[in-house]
């Protein structure tokens, strides 16, 4: 498996990105690996704690590992938009190696201080720790949840010397769902990007420009993740296909999000 703490570091330091990919399936997930095995190039392939509902832990796990084992590809597990400590020592105990732990609605302190038992767990069982400071107003899916809270730079320095995190997700106009108008504010994360160390992570990219995601990976982005674009490429396929056996209809929602993750890897390391 990736060392993901390592590779993000690494994606920092020589202006590239890895692309982090949501699945609920297998299918899914053959389609990444697919795609992620055309270039020799790292990834993640992300559950969210309602894919692990779907599909079960374990056997998610399970399905996400053998794949990647299988196709031979720079990868790794990561636990996404996780919201509780029992999700995460779960997942831990499962065997992912990478997580996120989501305490951005809650006030800076609560943040924090939940994020501090998070990474004293994690780091003790070798797991890299993401987290997040800023509120994306809307929630995994595209849910309208709230109002934006902007990334302020002092506050993600001051976060980040507080918890010993790993990487950190920032607001600064990227939304959940894929939005029309969807925008980075660049000099805000600029800003972030000149005080602090550690990679930066953008959620929300799938409804980001080719040109603003080159221009925050320049900056300092090196972690992208992309959910609503394969969602929409699966269920879209699928739904137009005329074939009489539901496989052969799986198959061609494989073959689009073949090529949206293609895309994107292409993209964030500049091929």
């Amino acid at each position: 498996m990736l060392d993901v703490r390592k590779s993000l570091r690494e994606a920092r330091a020589n202006g590239f990105a890895i692309g982090a990919f949501n699945t609920n399936n297998l299918e899914v997930t053959k389609a990444i690996c697919r795609a992620a095995a055309k270039f020799d190039r790292p990834i993640l392939i992300q559950t969210t704690p309602s894919a692990i509902e779907y599909a079960g832990l374990n056997s998610i796990f399970d399905i996400v590992r053998d794949e990647i084992e299988s196709s031979k590809i720079k990868a790794a597990i990561h636990l996404d938009h996780a919201k509780d400590f029992k999700i995460i020592k779960e997942a831990v105990e499962a065997g992912y190696k990478s997580i996120m732990f989501d305490g951005s609605r809650y006030s800076f302190d609560e943040n924090v201080a939940m994020t501090v038992e998070v990474v004293q767990f994690a780091h003790e069982n070798g797991v890299c720790v993401e987290a997040e400071v800023g509120v994306i107003a809307r929630e995994e899916g595209g849910y309208l949840s709230g109002q934006s809270i902007l990334s302020a730079p002092e506050q993600v320095k001051k976060f980040i010397e507080l918890t010993g995190v790993d990487s950190i997700a920032v607001s600064v106009g990227n939304e959940h769902g894929a939005p029309k108008g969807e925008k980075i504010n660049l000099p805000l994360l600029q800003k972030i990007a000149d005080i602090i160390e550690i990679p930066l992570v953008m959620h929300g990219a799938s409804g980001l420009s080719s040109g603003d995601i080159r221009e925050a990976i320049s900056i300092g982005v090196s972690k992208f993740n992309i959910d609503t674009k394969i969602k929409h490429a699966f269920a879209s396929e699928i739904e137009g296909s005329k074939a009489e056996d539901y496989r052969d209809a799986l198959k061609e929602g494989m073959e689009e999000v073949e090529k949206v993750v293609a895309h994107y890897i292409k993209i964030f390391n500049n091929l």
